[in-house]
Order: C-alpha cells, then sequence, then structure tokens
C-alpha cells in the first residue's frame, strides 16, 4: 500500500515537474498494457523490457497499471469476445498450433479467450490513452498548475527562507 502511495505521490510530482507529455503519457500507454495482461506472463516482461530501455516514466506505468487493472475487469466480457472470435477463426488454426508448439511462446498465455482478447484491446486502445492523456497533462499544466501558482498562498509559500532553502538544494542536487 505503501509502494502505491509513494508511487502516486511520485506521479502527482511528475505531473507538476518539467517532463515531457511523451514520456508520462507512454507510461500511461505501458500501464494499459500491463493492467490488461496478465501479471506473470511473458506481455508484462516485453512491457517492463521496454519501460526500462526507453524513456518512458515508470511510475506513470505502474500507477495506471494499478488503474487498468480493475477496468481490465470490467472490459472481461468484451475481451472474451474478441478473443474467442480470433482464437476459432479457421484460418489462424495452423498459426496458434504452431506457436503453441514454440518453447516459449505458450508462457503469453494466447490460447486462453480472455488473455487473447485483452491483449487485443488494450493495443487497440493504447493509442487513444496516450494521445489523450498528453492532451489531459497539457491541459493540467496549462490550467490547474499555472492557477496554483498565481495563487496567494503560494506567493507567500516560495517567500519562506525554507522554500528559498529548498530551490536552491534542488538547484544544485540537479
Amino acid at each position: 500500500m505503501t509502494l502505491l502511495l509513494k508511487q502516486l505521490f511520485a506521479l502527482i510530482n511528475l505531473l507538476n515537474s518539467d517532463t515531457g507529455t511523451n514520456q508520462i503519457a507512454a507510461g500511461f500507454a505501458c500501464g494499459l498494457i500491463l493492467g490488461f495482461a496478465p501479471m506473470l506472463s511473458l506481455q508484462a516482461l516485453l512491457v517492463f523490457v521496454c519501460l526500462f530501455l526507453f524513456r518512458i516514466q515508470v511510475g506513470a506505468a505502474l500507477v495506471s497499471a494499478f488503474f487498468f487493472a480493475f477496468v481490465a475487469w470490467l472490459f472481461d466480457p468484451v475481451s472474451d469476445r474478441v478473443g474467442a472470435a480470433i482464437l476459432e477463426t479457421e484460418a489462424l488454426r495452423p498459426m496458434f498450433t504452431a506457436m503453441y508448439n514454440m518453447p516459449l511462446v505458450p508462457l503469453t498465455r494466447f490460447y486462453n479467450s480472455i488473455t487473447m482478447g485483452a491483449g487485443v484491446v488494450s493495443l487497440l486502445l493504447a493509442p487513444l490513452v496516450f494521445f489523450g492523456s498528453k492532451r489531459l497533462i497539457l491541459v493540467y499544466r496549462a490550467t490547474v498548475v499555472a492557477r496554483f501558482k498565481s495563487s496567494r498562498w503560494w506567493k507567500m509559500w516560495t517567500g519562506t527562507v525554507f522554500f528559498k532553502w529548498y530551490a536552491t538544494y534542488d538547484k544544485l542536487r540537479g
């Protein structure tokens, strides 16, 4: 629980920072795929590899994965229908048989209709989440952060000695 709260506070701090919107939005999109994928599967491992290889915000991915895991539960009936339709396609049956006989591919659990459907649905929704979250971050920074920084309370806080000490420390720390 404390790890989740720590990640949530880090995400709020991240939204208020100068970090690029693409990195945060990519974290949300990866979190969608993580939330829809089974936890101990090859898909989740591939997403974690992408998180660490590319400039993607890990905190945004973990917090959004927690949220999207609950959303995935609501999408299970849709995922089951989509996955069953894909798995029951007669033209794809030889490919699925060959994939099942490969060494690592069965670890994806592609043969389960909900897993297959959730994977397809998450891959289809990932671009929407990326561009939608990017837009929301820009709107958040333009309205909420700007309004907060122009408030009387923030101006009083920035005039204190403690804040000036923290700003100097933050500047030196990098």
